[in-house]
């Protein structure tokens, strides 16, 4: 039976703006939702649209990651409907076809590639005119925000004036803000039609919060602009212009 939820990783939030996708494309008369993860890793998000009845292709160059990708897709019994491209994301374009997918993602992606730019444009290529393209981000504000409170001065200056958001040592190569994440995705033809926040308080909370609390304040919060800016990882839904 199908169904439009899925149960990965993300807040509420994220979840919510991806199922809302499916019921989208749904509506246009698509029986199996084409979904194109980019980056996808070991299939956080790619098996549970493959468990929904989406037909998923996640490219992926790290080999572990596809291997554990497999393996979650064999013990799900969805290795039929997800094809796996093992190769960089600047190769997108050679591997799909433009306008062919309902859905495209790119989660924890613009923040480590060498030319977002590049990966963008073949986003935007890749997704169908009525289909949507879904980005997460690394936030700069929240780190600026959290080096400055743990006392990181330095850092946290760093953080807010250099052009790329990250200090020696950083395991990504940039951060974006919201107006950033904004131009970014209008550059590529892009229009943003959903912007949100991810995490807005779930890295730093003190233990013993209840879950249901905490995930009914994430979802509230998402939508909050203050909230949304200072929140861990920013969340876009952006269409072909």
């Amino acid at each position: 039976m199908k169904t439009d939820t899925v149960a990965a990783r993300g807040s509420g939030a994220v979840r919510r703006a991806l199922e809302a996708e499916l019921r989208a494309a749904r509506a246009r008369g698509v029986e199996q939702p084409v979904v194109v993860d980019v980056g996808g890793g070991s299939g956080g998000w790619a098996v549970p649209f493959a468990s929904a009845g989406c037909l998923v292709t996640v490219v992926e160059p790290n080999p572990n990651a596809l291997a554990t990708l497999r393996r979650r897709a064999e013990e799900e019994g969805v290795s039929g409907r997800i094809t796996v491209i093992a190769d960089d994301s600047d190769a997108l374009g050679a591997h799909v076809r433009a306008g062919s997918a309902d859905l495209v993602l790119a989660h924890g992606l613009l923040e480590v590639v060498d030319d977002p730019r590049v990966v963008l444009d073949a986003l935007a290529a890749a997704v169908s005119p009525g289909g949507a393209v879904s980005v997460l981000v690394a936030n700069r504000t929240a780190a600026v925000l959290h080096r400055a409170l743990a006392g990181r001065i330095s850092e946290a200056q760093q953080l807010m004036e250099g052009p790329d958001g990250v200090v020696a040592g950083d395991t990504v190569l940039r951060r974006y803000d919201s107006a950033g994440l904004t131009d970014s995705l209008v550059a590529a033809g892009l229009e943003v039609t959903l912007l949100q926040g991810d995490r807005v308080i779930s890295d730093v909370v003190p233990g013993g919060v209840r879950e249901d609390e905490l995930a009914e304040f994430e979802l509230s919060a998402s939508a909050v602009p203050a909230l949304r800016d200072v929140a861990g990882r920013l969340h876009a839904i952006a269409r072909r212009g």
